[in-house]
């Protein structure tokens, strides 16, 4: 009965000349991210990035700064991040740098082979590899630089992310440039590549630290492994922290977590909130 008196009502309404909004045209917009921008940066080499800022909400605090995480797989992963962090007051301070690629492909299968893996012989390169520096040359003297250009940043609260390939490239990231990020988070990290080749920057890694040669004092990596991950990733991922372990006592901070019922690429969806508690909670001062 309502419905019949509706649309005689909207009838009536149309030949007496009266235009409704509510029966106006819906157009299709794109969703978009509120709080957050985009910049188009490209590397030494000539390689476009799209780089997605969730951008921080009031005041620095009391650091005098913004605490700041870079995520690797942008595309992926960012939105979640990012919603995560604004919905929880206690993160809305930080800002979120996303470095993805070019298009709407979530895993650009293609640049991430090539930006988070190591030089290998020509029989083995394909897909093409090798960019794993040119990556942290690009973060360390791009990226980063205009991040602080932009934003208030605190520079003792600088974090990298990485899951999958992004998480042996985090664990890389540690090894060769520790003084770069304070706290490493890796998640499923692919530590079997290339015959398990992070092995000697480890070994190198562990005598600068026992050493005295690096500060770790304020150094963190949280390793995150999905219980359907394979076997071998699972223990490969436990053994790598139990050598960490002995680090402690100069001051590394090392932890591994099996994440329950979930794989390989369910896990991303599953652990942002820790994610963001790993690296916004940590304090220096």
């Amino acid at each position: 009965m309502s419905i019949v008196f509706t649309a005689r009502w909207l009838i009536t309404l149309f030949f007496c000349g009266i235009t409704m909004p509510l029966i106006a045209a819906a157009k299709d917009t794109p969703v978009t991210l509120s709080g957050t921008v985009e910049w188009r940066l490209v590397n030494a080499e000539g390689h476009s990035y799209r780089i997605m800022i969730s951008e921080p909400e009031g005041e620095p605090p009391y650091t005098g700064g913004y605490p700041v995480l870079y995520v690797l797989d942008a595309n992926a992963y960012f939105a979640s991040l990012h919603e995560a962090k604004r919905a929880q007051k206690a993160y809305r301070k930080a800002i979120i740098v996303g470095i993805g690629y070019p298009g709407d492909e979530p895993l650009n299968f293609l640049r991430r082979s090539y930006d988070f893996s190591p030089p290998v012989p020509e029989d083995r390169n394909d897909p093409p590899q090798g960019g794993q520096d040119q990556l942290l040359d690009f973060m360390e003297r791009t990226l980063m630089p205009k991040v602080a250009e932009h934003y208030t940043v605190d520079e003792d609260q600088q974090s990298l992310y990485g899951h999958s390939f992004g998480g042996m490239f985090t664990v890389y990231a540690l090894f060769t440039r520790p003084e770069l990020f304070d706290h490493h988070i890796s998640a499923s990290p692919s530590l079997w590549w290339h015959d398990h080749y992070l092995l000697p920057p480890e070994r190198r890694f562990t005598e600068q630290v026992t050493s005295r040669e690096i500060d770790v004092t304020h150094t963190s990596l949280a390793l995150i492994v999905a219980e359907r991950d394979s076997p071998q990733e699972v223990q490969n991922t436990v053994a790598l922290q139990k050598r960490l372990q002995p680090l402690s006592a100069w001051g590394l901070r090392s932890s591994v977590t099996v994440i329950g019922n979930e794989d390989h690429m369910s896990l991303p969806f599953r652990i942002e909130n820790r994610v963001l508690r790993e690296v916004l909670t940590a304090r220096r001062r």
